[in-house]
């Protein structure tokens, strides 16, 4: 891996991690706090809208939400049966029921049930959703939040749509005393598994979007509104799930930190930290040990490695380079995990309601991707930390798993293995176009950014491009904003090892990861042939014409696997990153102070 002190260094991501056996002890100790550093700030308590969907916000939530499963670091799926259960209850039609453990609260001691199974039912699968309207013209290009009303008796959930939820068109049924929710899927969906799980808590949702004060009552008006496809209800519901949680400070509504996790929030500090408190209703097997975990903002990751050094931070887990590497190798008392993440580093165009229009002609796309210097980019930013990296060449398979390599060999990305200025021009010539203006959006304070764009804006430009500067602190907010920008560099990192989990980037009617606004036909006809595939051979060969077709379309241009560094200082045990999000938080559980000696 290129580093020189590393003392335990974790494999690449097809080479499987031990899995952290647990603590012998679940009782908190009181009075501990442990300090982790994160490299942005925490804004949504609802990471289910395409406004709030960021690691910054799944990891918090994560840490404050317990769920029916959860991957840890082989990574595997492990089930929380503390929380709920959930089974297949027929095959045709197939049909599968969640059940909520008989005791299981929020953390302001509401029961969860069937209200909330349902709130999510709606939220994330469209199927409530008023058809046809878009929800567009009514972003604000400067913050990516709505900025005005939706017309009157427009529904709109901005929720995930595309996962596999939106297959369940009948309304689910409850069951069991109300603790139970069956779902009824129109079609075999093959990762079931994976959609469908508690998220806003449904009295709070209600109380404040309908101006109610009892819990249950509450509850009960939304479940209803729901059952009865109520618009004049359901409008004001959908409005305040889509909004009413994004907070970037304390919020003095403390309903809008409720949840069901080992942790809740009980401090946020607008651009500085949020504390995360154990939680006292918690009745799961993941009981922290930490009272306290202190999560601070540091954007700068030398920064981050400084406040590790003076002690002020106990874990930190940075964008490495040389200079971050170097650094952390200097502070004795540290244990440093290296390896490879599933996070990777992309460049996307916007096909539609980009600043200047530039990308909708696909001779465009093409001649700009042949201009990106990948291969200088990886020799600058990673080989440096990682001797034998190269570029990831597939879209939609991980290096390392299978099918990547025979998708990379016939998908189309050797076209771009190299930088090729003529045939950028050329292609440039036959659309008719000089010094098109392609302005890129990233985030300035990322130094692993700012050199990306610099590398970019200087090749492009020997092909005619006019490549300007679209970057912004709150760049996560602009994505899929209209007018804000032509083409976008950032990272995306999986939440799961879900086959379909395609759809989110590439299907036409995403809200989560397709931000560039593409749509093909022909890939959304294979990803609904994949959501019923069983057969793993027959999946690959589908995910490798997708893969193809994407690259044909010019979407965009994957960079590299990010190598990944954790450091955590000695007095504190239980650190196992795992390399899908949440990444560092997935066993926070575990943590725990070191006694004494």
């Amino acid at each position: 891996m290129g580093l020189t002190r590393s003392i335990v260094a974790l494999g690449a991501l097809a080479i499987v991690a031990l899995v952290l056996s647990g603590c012998t002890s679940t009782t908190i100790v009181h009075g501990t706090t442990v300090t982790v550093a994160a490299s942005n700030a925490f804004y949504s308590y609802n990471p289910k809208t395409s406004y709030g969907n960021a690691t910054a916000n799944t990891d918090i939530v994560y840490a404050t939400n317990s769920q029916f499963n959860y991957y840890d670091n082989t990574p595997k799926l492990q089930k929380d049966e503390s929380f709920g259960t959930y089974q297949v209850v027929s095959r045709d039609p197939f049909r599968v029921k969640y059940t909520i453990k008989a005791g299981v609260t929020w953390s302001d001691g509401t029961a969860v049930d069937a209200s909330d199974l349902l709130l999510a039912w709606a939220a994330n699968s469209g199927v409530l959703n008023t058809k046809g309207f878009d929800n567009a013209g009514y972003i604000d290009g400067d913050t990516g939040q709505y900025a005005k009303d939706f017309p009157s008796g427009v529904v709109h959930f901005d929720g995930f749509s595309g996962n596999g939820l939106q297959l369940v068109t009948k309304t689910p049924i409850i069951g069991d005393g109300g603790r139970s929710l069956t779902l009824s899927y129109d079609r075999f969906f093959v990762d079931w598994q994976l959609v469908f799980g508690v998220g806003l808590p449904a009295h709070v949702v209600a109380k404040n979007a309908l101006g109610l004060t009892d819990d249950q009552n509450a509850k009960d008006a939304l479940v209803k509104a729901i059952q009865t496809d109520d618009t004049t209800k359901l409008d004001k519901i959908a409005r305040f799930w889509d909004t009413g949680f994004n907070f970037t400070s304390m919020p003095k509504n403390r309903d809008l930190v409720v949840g069901t996790g080992p942790y809740t929030i009980t401090d946020f500090v607008a651009g500085d930290h949020l504390t995360l408190t154990a939680n006292p209703r918690y009745t799961g097997t993941h009981k922290p040990r930490f009272e306290r975990v202190v999560v601070r903002f540091i954007t700068d990751p030398l920064v981050a490695v400084d406040a590790f050094r003076k002690g002020e931070v106990d874990v930190v887990a940075p964008q490495p380079s040389p200079d971050v590497v170097k650094e952390l190798m200097k502070v004795d008392r540290a244990t440093i995990l290296s390896g490879s993440d599933s996070s990777y580093e992309h460049l996307d165009l916007q096909f539609a309601h980009s600043r200047s229009g530039t990308f909708t002609n696909p001779l465009v796309r093409k001649a700009f991707l042949k201009t990106v210097p990948r291969q200088q980019i990886l020799q600058q930013l990673v080989v440096p930390l990682q001797k034998d990296a190269q570029p990831r060449s597939s879209q939609v398979f991980l290096p390392g798993s299978a099918g990547y390599t025979s998708s990379v060999n016939g998908n189309g990305s050797k076209d771009y293995d190299r930088v090729d200025i003529a045939g950028a021009k050329t292609l440039l010539a036959q659309a008719g176009l000089v010094s098109p203006e392609v302005c890129i959006l990233f985030d300035p304070s990322n130094p692993r950014r700012v050199a990306e764009f610099s590398a970019i804006q200087k090749s492009a430009a020997l092909a005619g491009f006019l490549v300007t500067d679209c970057s912004s602190t709150d760049w996560r907010q602009l994505l899929g904003t209209d007018g804000a920008y032509d083409a976008s560099l950032y990272a995306l990192r999986p939440t799961s090892l879900a086959v379909t989990a395609v759809a989110a980037s590439f299907r036409s009617d995403s809200t989560i990861n397709n931000l560039n606004f593409y749509a093909d036909p022909a890939v959304d006809a294979l990803i609904d042939r994949l959501d019923a595939t069983f057969d793993g051979n027959e999946q690959i060969a589908i995910l490798k014409k997708i893969d193809t077709l994407v690259w044909a379309d010019g979407y965009g241009i994957p960079l590299y696997q990010f190598p990944s560094v954790t450091a955590s200082d000695d007095r504190v045990t239980g650190i196992s990153p795992s390399p899908l999000s949440p990444n560092l938080l997935w066993n926070i559980w575990d943590w725990a102070p070191v006694k004494p000696k």
